[in-house]
């Protein structure tokens, strides 16, 4: 996160990026004060979670299997 001015379109940052001049780079841009809203507790994985909203029924079986394989008895390494 970089902190800076909007200056009509042009927007000034108060840090350097390490990026090179001409860099193509995607902005999400809100006023200050709002990144702490935004990054209330537990919001970062209700969106993370969210790309599994229409996969529910697959999301199930895959964490049922995930639980059954960490009940799976493992033999010790050879040695």
């Amino acid at each position: 996160m970089i902190r800076g001015f909007v200056r009509g379109k042009t927007i000034e940052l108060d840090a350097e990026t390490g990026l090179p001049d001409g860099q193509e780079v995607s902005v999400s841009v809100c006023p200050v004060g709002c990144e702490e809203q935004s990054q209330a507790t537990g919001d970062g994985l209700k969106r993370a979670f969210g790309g599994w909203a229409d996969e529910s029924a697959e999301l199930d079986k895959f964490l049922d299997w995930n639980r059954q394989q960490r009940k799976v008895i493992r033999s010790e390494p050879r040695k």
